[in-house]
């Protein structure tokens, strides 16, 4: 050891040191305040006292300043604090009050004798200080004279730090539960400020002091944290609460519904073949007439009619209640559709399509006229001679949807697609050579002129039997002419019952079945099922002749000549003629 305990023993403390910095309640008190450790006075080492006189000072003040504490002639200080070999400051707990040892060093030079009121003239020995006790870990090399950095003697340097048994708990500041009034003061959180600047810095070295203490750092209360944390566990809340409704309704609520009969903006809505109320709602919902499909399903389901609702473009309005849009479906008077009836010619259904979809008159014939080959008719349709018009037979009487805005080939296509979905259910194609027919596609022209000359439902077997006896070879009646008004009136365009025999005897267009054996070219118009299930199953019963007795509803059959007289002189009473 040399000089006051500072030897060329372990080099002193430095930053990265663990313990650096650790000065205690008392250094940390010495750093807020930037004063030292020994409550504002300089300490005086005993080479100082060595240069001091014992007896009367010339001017009565040290040197080095006044107020300066007294050594006795060993070097002794009084009433001042002890520190340790260390620097540290030795304290001692008794009674409550601290009390101070003292602190002895080793005089590295002994004072000079002779001060007379002043300093000696002679030559005295150079007096060594020990280090600052703020700085008991200073360079080693000041114990020899060199100047050395004070790393403890800067305004931001660390205070000294103390042991630990030296170090005593920071006291708890003192609090105030009483409420200041608005004479006084509020706290900034309350007044809407930023809060005061005294009191964030005394919180701010407070919270300093505790961290380099060791102490656990005390978290300042924000008013801006407490807004964030309430608006988060609102929101939670709010989001659970929303979430939560929208479960209940989902599953226990009653689907979301619009009030009454709509409001008034009218729309069109298409139906597809074979939709169910789910698509069909959907569609409604997509169009703005319903709110809800959930809704248009229980007003379907609610409603002993709801599923009879057929395919086809409607017209309703929007936001209409779910009652409202099924009991309108159900109406024919908001069927926008495009009907065919049965046993209608392709030249009426043209003209009805033309109307419907807003075009030019013309147009769809035209269209079908040049585009029949890719309308989808089966290939045992294509390619017939003398046929006026290859679509006739294929335009099945049905419901379609038509509206503005459709091109006339869609709607054709719609309509084939229907026919060859019939046809083929019936099996047309197979079934028409156990009738004597030469294909499908004379079953189709037989079942047109079954549509064509039956007056009633009842008619339409007994009508087959006639068309198909008069076509045997065995028939010796009518030499194999089906001889019917219906053709010559497809011929024409017309629908006259009246006709003069000149006029028919007198034209030989294949249409003319008074001139021409056999079949016409093909169907004179579009038959429907029961017409072409009545040419499938036909009477056995020899019917050959048939006569509208009252030129309208009523077809009576023979099967002699003389039973068709007597059946002709009924017709013309019942006609005037």
């Amino acid at each position: 050891m040399t000089e006051y305990g500072r030897g060329p023993g372990s080099e002193p403390w430095h930053p990265e040191d663990p313990l650096y910095g650790d000065g205690g309640w008392g250094a940390q008190q010495a750093h807020a305040g930037q004063q030292s450790p020994y409550d504002g006075r300089s300490q005086q080492y005993p080479e100082q006292q060595a240069q001091q006189g014992y007896g009367d000072w010339s001017e009565g003040q040290s040197p080095y300043g006044g107020g300066q504490p007294q050594y006795d002639q060993y070097g002794h200080q009084h009433a001042e604090p002890q520190y340790d070999q260390y620097g540290q400051q030795q304290y001692d707990q008794q009674y409550g009050q601290q009390q101070y040892d003292q602190q002895q060093y080793a005089p590295q030079a002994q004072p000079q004798q002779g001060y007379d009121n002043g300093w000696g003239g002679g030559a005295q020995p150079q007096a060594q200080y020990p280090a600052d006790p703020s700085d008991p870990y200073g360079q080693q090399a000041g114990g020899y004279g060199a100047e050395q950095p004070d790393f403890y003697g800067t305004p931001e340097a660390y205070p000294p730090p103390e042991p630990p048994t030296r170090r005593r708990a920071e006291p708890e500041p003192q609090r105030t539960d009483w409420d200041p009034g608005p004479d006084e003061g509020e706290h900034a959180f309350f007044a809407g400020g930023d809060g005061d600047d005294a009191a964030d810095a005394g919180r701010d070295g407070r919270e300093d002091r505790r961290s380099r203490g060791g102490g656990k750092p005390k978290k300042r209360r924000s008013g801006c944290a407490c807004l964030v944390v309430c608006l988060v566990l609102g929101g939670g809340v709010a989001g659970v609460g929303y979430f939560g409704y929208q479960f209940y309704q989902d599953r226990f609520g009653s689907a979301p519904d619009y009030a009454g009969g709509g409001n008034g903006e009218q729309v069109t809505v298409t139906i597809p073949k074979g939709a169910g109320g789910s698509t069909i709602g959907q569609e409604l919902k997509r169009q703005g007439v319903v709110k809800s499909v959930d809704a248009f399903i229980a007003a379907q389901q609610s409603n002993p009619r709801g599923k009879s609702i057929q395919d086809g473009v409607y017209t309703l309005q929007k936001e209409m209640s779910a009652e409202s849009a099924v009991e309108l479906l159900l109406s024919p008077k908001s069927r926008s559709n495009l009907i065919i009836a049965e046993g209608k010619r392709n030249a009426a259904v043209y003209e009805l399509i033309d109307k419907r979809l807003g075009v030019k008159a013309g147009t769809t014939a035209e269209v079908a006229e040049s585009d029949y080959k890719s309308l989808g008719l089966p290939e045992w349709a294509m390619n017939h001679k003398g046929v006026k018009d290859p679509l006739e037979g294929f335009l099945y009487p049905s419901s379609y949807s038509a509206a503005k805005g459709q091109k006339p080939e869609d709607v054709l296509k719609q309509m084939v697609a229907r026919a060859n979905e019939q046809y083929e259910k019936i099996g047309l194609e197979e079934k028409a050579e156990g009738l004597g027919l030469e294909g499908p596609w004379e079953l189709l022209t037989a079942a047109s002129l079954v549509q064509a000359e039956g007056k009633t439902h009842d008619d339409f077997r007994k009508m087959a039997e006639v068309i198909y006896n008069r076509l045997k070879e065995s028939n010796t009646e009518t030499n194999q002419k089906l001889q019917f008004d219906s053709t010559f009136n497809y011929l024409k365009g017309q629908s006259n019952i009246h006709i003069s025999e000149s006029e028919i005897n007198s034209n030989m267009d294949p249409y003319n079945t008074y001139t021409n054996r056999g079949l016409p070219p093909g169907p004179i118009g579009n038959p429907g099922d029961e017409a072409l299930q009545a040419a499938l199953d036909p009477t056995n019963d020899g019917w050959i002749y048939f006569v509208a007795t009252d030129g309208v509803k009523k077809t009576e059959f023979a099967k002699t000549h003389d039973e068709f007289l007597k059946l002709k002189e009924k017709f013309d009473a019942s006609s005037g003629d």
